[in-house]
């Protein structure tokens, strides 16, 4: 069936990504976008159900249990919504024919190279949520012929992330108004990516027919530190950013240091690479008004 046609169906609504996915194909294409409350996707009856009713030719899959940390207490969780339920939905989609897009992440990569991870490089997951995640990786590719892994790192967007209260540049501002300074880790590189980039990716990824593992993320790379640094500079806020190493709490995950991603497989499918990364930033911040002089920027007057 030609995915490039048809209805689409999107899980995860309501987060990030899928939001943004949803503003950018739904002028053009019938797009049925179901959050957990309307679709829970470790409810196989429930999955059977959704597809039944829209009949997609695609499905892009943004429902994940992705909080790493929490990860590491709930692994029955984990594991029951990013790799069984998973495994469920490719294997629905392998029998209507519909294409599969899957998102994942830079975490299944240790992060002990020197160098950007590509698609060929072995991952070596060292966490309960990085387990999964590889795992799911194994689901979508072996119960759906043609599917799409994306591998992608540091998803923000307009419509924030419910489950950790926020994205990370609104959390980091928040702190940094709340306590006038903020400690953060120097030593975990990664390549931020702006979730409405991500998503006009991956449609273009769609439409050139790519298949199996796909790395897209943001141009270039930067320390969380760096990334902070950046924050601060949009939003004029003058505190004190702290450089500090990594260190792995009892109880808390394992992050990889590098995990920062090459993209080859775009390069050679010919799609454009993603903006730089302090470009989307700024975008990002500007479209959320918490830049500077604009109306809701962190610590300055606010409209009467």
């Amino acid at each position: 069936m030609d995915s490039s046609a048809g209805p689409i169906l999107v899980t995860g609504g309501g987060g990030q990504l899928a939001t943004d996915l949803e503003q950018l194909l739904s002028p053009a294409r019938e797009t049925h976008v179901f959050g957990r409350e309307r679709l829970d996707v470790t409810d196989d009856a429930q999955v059977e159900a959704a597809l039944e009713r829209a009949r997609p030719t695609l499905v892009f899959n943004c429902a994940a249990f992705h909080n790493v940390d929490l990860c590491e207490s709930e692994e029955d969780r984990s594991f029951e919504v990013n790799v069984r339920a998973v495994k469920r939905l490719a294997a629905r989609c392998a029998e209507t024919r519909a294409k599969l897009v899957h998102l994942s992440t830079n975490y299944v990569f240790d992060g002990g190279a020197p160098e950007p991870y590509a698609e060929t490089d072995p991952p070596n997951p060292r966490s309960i949520y990085a387990l999964s995640k590889l795992a799911g990786e194994y689901a979508a590719t072996a119960y759906c012929p043609g599917a799409l892994v994306v591998r992608t790192a540091g998803l923000y967007g307009l419509h924030g992330s419910a489950s950790k209260g926020g994205n990370f540049i609104t959390r980091v501002l928040d702190r940094a108004n709340r306590e006038g300074k903020v400690t953060m880790v120097a030593d975990q590189r990664l390549s931020p990516t702006y979730t409405a980039d991500l998503a006009a990716g991956l449609v273009e990824a769609v439409r050139a027919g790519c298949e199996g593992l796909l790395h897209l993320a943001n141009g270039g790379s930067c320390s969380w530190h760096e990334f902070t640094l950046e924050i601060m500079r949009l939003a004029d806020l003058d505190v004190p950013v702290e450089a500090v190493e990594t260190t792995v709490r009892p109880g808390s995950a394992d992050r990889p240091l590098n995990g920062v991603l090459a993209q080859d497989r775009a390069r050679a499918a010919g799609l454009a690479p993603l903006r730089p990364w302090a470009d989307a930033l700024a975008d990002y911040m500007g479209a959320a008004g918490l830049t500077a002089g604009r109306p809701g920027a962190p610590g300055l007057p606010q409209p009467s």
